[in-house]
């Protein structure tokens, strides 16, 4: 009983296990009344467990690994259930009795193979599943093989793709090999009239330059007529006052008989004692003693004049004129008359005739950039300043350089006349500016104070001083005949580009490299007014007549128009595609040109 006991206790686990593995609850289920079984005494039971435990290797594995949280597991179907699900399907109720009868029986004796029917179980299975999977296999190849077949068909139309565009490559590859033979062939043709071309531009500068020196020998010519037809009138006035001195004997008997005889002839003692006057006075003025600047306060006849102000608002682009091949860097207008010069970075300075833009002549002479011009106040002469460190006076009528000044030992920036057209100053990025006396071509004056360069010099209307723009953020006023600084104007933060007077002389205006424009009282020695233009630099400005707007040449290709009295910006001239390098009113307020680095100025009107 103990062997038993120890055999009823060891079993509890095996049994437990069989049931999950074979579902016994099923079978007592299903049994039918067989009431010898259920009355089957206990050494049958007995026997049928020690016959279940006689072959334990012979039990299916049992695996005690438990599935881990959140995973499925599925356990392979057993034979019995297989057949019970397959009769039940079927709805074979009768055989399904006879089947859980007899399996019942297999069971309680021992007679059942387990194990070897659920190898058979598993390899049933595992059939099903190759199953499934083959059948899955061949719906990926017949995928594959409709993607191979898009593929295929892809590729086919990529080829010919291909095929088209290198042949179109081709055709375009003969193309440019055909326009470039040609071109050749018209470079070659272009060479072969260039020089004639050249020619003709020389021909055309030379008769435009021949056409401006007759209109100014015409004009020279005019202004000698009426010289003498005013002295012959004052000759015909006097001849009867003559002949009654004459008659009253008050020794006028000599005047008298000299004018009897006539105008003298050609080698006379009258005729050669005339030519020694005139031969001496050009003798004197070849060799002057040097002129002065005027001391004391002089009348500006403008100072009572009103004029009014320009409307920037209606000006409009009237016509580009490119002339130059580099930058255009400084503007000139006439006096008097509708011409501007231009000076530019290609070593040159030329005059046109305002509005159809006629070139009259031009200058070459300097061996670097033109940086600035400027007329004579008689528009007879104009001064240019280069980078070559020299400073040039033109002649119209000798239609030469007459003069040239080398004093400065570094790029001379700009250049202005003064109003009795005797000196010219100059400002050099040699940290000075100079006075010329142009009747001696010598410097009379050098301004030093300034610890950078000096980028612009102008001249009070009117008046021996002249102003400065710096590097070193200053505006300064001179008196030229000291050679001291009067004045000094600090709140620019960079680099002051330019400055310049309103006609009055009472106002100054500067622009720097920070796009700050600011005006100056002269007389109360403060500033003004400050605009700001944003953060492009600012490079040239000017006044018009009535100093009540002030036109600023910026660096984004822009004329800004500022009003003056409130600082507000009143228009943009749009049209050039590169900074505006410098800007100027018409004397006579009529128009406004500009200069800018893509090589072009334009006239506004």
């Amino acid at each position: 009983m103990a062997d038993l006991a120890s055999d009823v206790e060891l079993e509890p686990s095996h049994l437990e296990d069989s049931d999950d593995d074979f579902q016994y609850e099923e079978v007592e289920v299903v049994s039918v009344g067989d009431d010898n079984l259920i009355g089957e005494d206990l050494d049958s039971a007995l026997r049928s467990l020690q016959n279940l435990t006689a072959k334990p290797d012979q039990w299916p594995a049992v695996h005690n690994v438990e599935p881990q949280i959140g995973q499925v597991t599925q356990r392979p179907e057993v034979v019995d259930d297989f057949i019970r699900n397959f009769l039940v399907k079927m709805g074979l109720s009768k055989t399904m009795e006879m089947f859980e009868t007899e399996w019942y029986e297999m069971k309680a004796t021992g007679r059942a193979n387990l194990a070897a029917n659920e190898k058979v179980l598993d390899l049933y299975t595992s059939n099903l599943q190759l199953e499934d999977q083959l059948h899955g296999v061949r719906k990926e190849v017949e995928d594959a093989k409709s993607l191979a077949e898009k593929a295929s068909a892809t590729w086919d139309k990529f080829r010919k793709e291909r095929d088209f565009h290198r042949m179109h490559h081709k055709r375009v590859a003969q193309e440019k090999n055909k326009l470039i033979h040609d071109m050749q062939i018209l470079k070659k043709h272009y060479s072969m009239y260039e020089p004639t071309i050249e020619e003709l531009r020389h021909k055309y500068e030379v008769a435009m330059k021949e056409k401006m020196l007759v209109r100014l020998e015409k004009e020279r010519l005019q202004a000698r007529t009426e010289a003498l037809e005013a002295q012959v009138k004052v000759l015909e006035g006097a001849q009867p006052s003559t002949t009654m001195r004459s008659q009253a004997g008050l020794g006028g008997g000599s005047l008298a008989a000299t004018q009897q005889r006539g105008p003298a002839t050609p080698g006379s003692p009258t005729q050669q004692t005339m030519k020694g006057f005139n031969k001496s006075g050009k003798g004197m003025a070849a060799r002057p003693m040097g002129a002065t600047l005027p001391g004391g306060v002089r009348s500006n006849p403008v100072a009572s004049l009103s004029f009014p102000p320009v409307d920037v608002k209606a000006l409009n682009l009237a016509k580009t004129f490119k002339g130059h091949l580099m930058s255009v860097s400084s503007l000139a207008v006439h006096p008097t008359k509708p011409i501007v010069v231009t000076g530019s970075d290609d070593k040159t300075w030329k005059m046109w005739h305002l509005p159809r833009g006629d070139l009259i002549m031009s200058g070459e002479g300097h061996t670097d950039w033109v940086a600035g011009v400027s007329f004579h106040p008689k528009g007879s002469h104009l001064a240019s300043a280069s980078g070559d460190s020299s400073v040039k006076l033109w002649s119209f009528e000798q239609q030469r350089c007459v003069a040239t000044y080398t004093d400065h030992t570094q790029a001379v920036w700009g250049v202005a006349f003064h109003d009795l057209g005797n000196f010219v100053a100059t400002c050099s990025l040699d940290h000075s500016a100079r006075l010329w006396d142009i009747t001696t071509s010598k410097c009379r004056q050098s301004f030093r104070g300034h610890v950078d360069s000096v980028n612009e010099v102008c001249w009070q209307p009117f008046s021996s001083s002249l102003c400065t723009a710096s590097s070193d953020k200053t505006v300064s006023i001179w008196d030229a005949r000291a050679g001291l600084c009067t004045q000094t104007f600090y709140g620019h933060h960079n680099s002051v580009n330019c400055v310049a007077f309103n006609c009055q002389g009472t106002m100054v205006a500067s622009t720097d490299a920070d796009g700050i424009a600011k005006l100056w009282d002269v007389r109360m020695v403060a500033e003004v007014r400050s605009m700001a233009a944003g953060e492009h630099p600012l490079n040239k400005c000017s006044f018009d007549r009535s100093s009540e707007v002030l036109a600023v040449a910026s660096d984004n290709g822009k004329v800004l128009c500022y009003s003056t009295s409130s600082g507000e910006l009143l228009h943009q001239l749009h049209g050039h595609e590169d900074a505006v390098q410098a800007v100027v009113f018409d004397p006579r307020g009529e128009f406004v040109v500009s200069a800018a680095s893509d090589s072009t100025f334009r006239l506004w009107s």
